[in-house]
């Protein structure tokens, strides 16, 4: 059989095969997903997110068991910083996820950000679509946690767990003004440290603020590492896939996503292109050196390098 065959009839080599064949950005990886396409759409997509440190691989560990009592089968990216070295991924998902590496329903793969901003990879919307088509019935996108840039998981998922812990202090002011209005989901992890209920209270103080949205996001204490309130995460994040499922919100969310996916590749597609003929006429560094000399302003060099697409 060829890694098609074997994708569709959920071999884990061939999925991990052609995950890495577009993390390495070969063509072969793209004609496979033109061809197989018809077969995603299948999966449920749930991003997690939040700062370093709060949690979310125990918390995605805890989530992927419950779903696994279940029968579903599930796959995990966790997006991971970048080495500068290596391109590779700086943690390691079986660091974090051992038992879990061993389940034959369950694919975990780390991917790098290699340099991509919004915390995500580039090759993370293409792994997304080998998961589908492998058979998962939920994937788990965790993201590198960065803080504002965090934003990118909400054109990726069709629902976004924020992860949140006990006294944050001054840093929740900073995540009140950017992705906290990402979230579908929240969850208050190590709910056992001091500080707990009043983080709770901060979040829905800032939730009431906010009247334009049909759906109020709840908000739920658990402690991962404790194993304490697990289900009832859980049965927040299936109550907001019934929720959209029901108002038809989930098919709108996906077109947003498949839109905003659309322009991704586009965008990436000329920017190489693009850099491509700059650098091969040395353009870049002739412009630079006449715009530091003056003899040339930015604005007009940057005509010069659309011309060469125009």
């Amino acid at each position: 059989m060829n890694i098609e065959e074997r994708l569709v009839k959920g071999d884990k080599r061939a999925c991990a095969r052609l995950i890495s064949m577009l993390e390495n950005k070969e063509e072969e990886a793209l004609t496979i997903l033109k061809r197989l396409y018809k077969h995603t759409g299948n999966a449920y997509v749930i991003g997690i997110t939040g700062p370093p440190g709060s949690g979310k691989s125990t918390l995605t560990d805890r989530l992927t068991k419950e779903l696994r009592k279940m029968d579903k089968k599930v796959g995990i990216i966790a997006v991971d910083p970048t080495s500068p070295f290596t391109g590779g991924a700086l943690l390691g998902d079986r660091i974090r996820m051992k038992d879990l590496a061993t389940d034959k329903g369950v694919f975990i793969r780390s991917m790098g950000t290699r340099g991509a901003l919004g915390g995500m990879s580039k090759a993370a919307w293409g792994a997304i679509k080998v998961l589908d088509i492998y058979g998962a019935d939920y994937i788990f996108v965790e993201t590198v946690g960065v803080g504002q840039s965090e934003v990118d998981i909400v054109k990726i998922a069709d629902t976004v767990l924020m992860v949140l812990v006990p006294n944050l202090g001054d840093d929740i002011q900073a995540i009140k003004a950017g992705i906290m209005e990402i979230a579908d989901v929240f969850a208050i992890n190590k709910a056992d440290l001091e500080g707990a209920d009043r983080t709770q209270l901060e979040i829905e103080m800032n939730l009431d603020l906010d009247t334009k949205k049909d759906y109020r996001p709840p908000v739920v204490k658990v402690s991962a590492s404790r194993n304490e309130n697990i289900d009832g995460l859980f049965n927040s994040l299936m109550e907001h896939r019934r929720y959209q499922e029901e108002t038809g919100q989930l098919i709108e969310r996906r077109k947003r996503n498949i839109k905003f996916e659309l322009v991704k590749l586009v965008e990436e597609e000329l920017m190489d292109l693009i850099m491509n003929r700059v650098l091969e006429e040395d353009l870049l560094d002739n412009l630079s050196e006449e715009i530091v000399l003056k003899s040339l302003d930015p604005y007009s060099a940057r005509d010069k390098i659309l011309k060469l697409i125009r």
